[in-house]
């Protein structure tokens, strides 16, 4: 299959180049606690031996940056972190790895009279300090509240784009070029509209595509290779990344699809007449990563995959959340949603709370909620 990749620049991430044309990359997140140097440490590396071309490491507080550090000696693969709420912490990893993810939507939680422009000059200079290049990742569950407020409701694709863009602008004009953009969704014709909407836009920014909460698999992989197939068939993409609900010992398989649908878009092997469906049951689960508080989360979500199969005719989504970054604000859009503490479940029905119950509560609760969705459906 013949295509024509976006005329991106290049950027350098470790000792990998992506972008101008260079080979689209698989990466993916470590799923162990990143305080537990030696188990973090090997799943890097099985993630790099798999093909991994970066793998992203979550940091949240200084024990994690210590840990990093040690991590960061421990292993080859070429590391990105993945900072959230507190940007400060760019200060601290940034001489340890080689890419610095930051979420413009998260620049609100830390110093809140501190005007994000500031947030994100201080990322960039201990990018352009420590020779790192960086990631602007938007998710369409934790857009800039500024943005959401312009639109309706219902158009989630717009906000994503212009804080996208206006935070490209920002960085440009601070001198600093190294830098990729991701847009993501848990919905892949989003994924498709958002992306081509910025590279029509940016055509000289790298993109890193990823459909967020893809699910469990096959169902995940599917749901990702439609958004793929339709972007890098276009020649839009650069890195990607498969986010699938996987325990531990699994995650280099998102190495593997990601690699294999690359291959077969390539190799013309592709199912671009398939459209995800916009009918009929959806359940979305995050990526397991090192921020689940517990690892009951994996086997929740397929427990509330199987045990909600009789409704599948039935136009309703669940979310599956596994921690409390993404999970209260991810859930919002599903019909029902649950996002896992350490000892308790949250559900809710949209943006409401319907309260938190133990592990062995919870799907009797979900079934009770989602039977009363279905009977206004009837």
């Amino acid at each position: 299959m013949s295509i024509q990749r976006q005329p991106t620049r290049p950027v350098s991430i470790g000792n990998i180049t992506i972008g101008d044309g260079n080979p689209i990359a698989a990466q993916s997140m470590t799923a162990t606690k990143t305080q537990n140097i030696e188990a973090t440490a090997a799943q890097a590396e099985a993630l790099r031996e798999r093909g991994a071309g970066v793998v992203r490491i979550a940091v949240d507080s200084d024990k994690d940056a210590a840990a990093l550090a040690e991590i960061r000696q421990r292993t080859t693969a070429n590391l990105a972190v993945d900072l959230q709420e507190n940007f400060r912490l760019a200060e601290l990893v940034a001489p340890h790895v080689d890419k610095i993810r930051y979420n413009p939507g998260h620049l609100y939680h830390h110093q809140r009279d501190k005007p994000w422009q500031d947030k994100v000059k201080f990322i960039v200079d201990q990018a352009a300090k420590h020779d790192c290049a960086i990631r602007i990742g938007v998710n369409c569950g934790s857009v800039d509240p500024a943005k959401k407020e312009k639109y309706d409701a219902k158009d989630s694709i717009t906000p994503m784009l212009e804080s996208a863009i206006e935070h490209c602008e920002l960085v440009d004009s601070l001198g600093f070029t190294r830098f990729v953009v991701s847009l993501k969704d848990s919905n892949p014709t989003k994924v498709v509209d958002v992306n081509r909407r910025f590279a029509q836009q940016r055509p000289d920014v790298p993109l890193h595509l990823g459909v967020t909460e893809a699910g469990m698999p096959p169902d995940g992989i599917i749901k990702t290779r439609i958004a793929f197939e339709q972007l890098i068939g276009h020649g839009i993409g650069d890195t990607v990344r498969v986010s699938l609900t996987l325990p531990n010992d699994r995650k280099p398989e998102e190495i593997d699809a990601g690699r294999g649908i690359i291959e077969d878009i390539y190799a013309g092997r592709v199912r671009s007449v398939v459209k995800f469906q916009e009918q009929g049951l959806n359940i979305i689960s995050c990526p397991s990563c090192s921020r689940v508080e517990n690892e009951a989360f994996i086997d929740l979500a397929a427990s509330v995959k199987e045990m909600t199969q009789y409704a599948a005719e039935y136009d309703l989504t669940i979310a599956v959340m596994g921690c409390r970054v993404n999970g209260p604000g991810e859930t919002d859009d599903a019909d029902l949603g649950l996002w896992c503490g350490p000892a308790k479940v949250n559900l809710k029905r949209g943006p409401e709370p319907l309260g938190a119950f133990g592990y062995d509560e919870i799907l009797p609760k979900l079934k009770q909620e989602l039977d009363a969705l279905i009977a206004q459906q009837t």
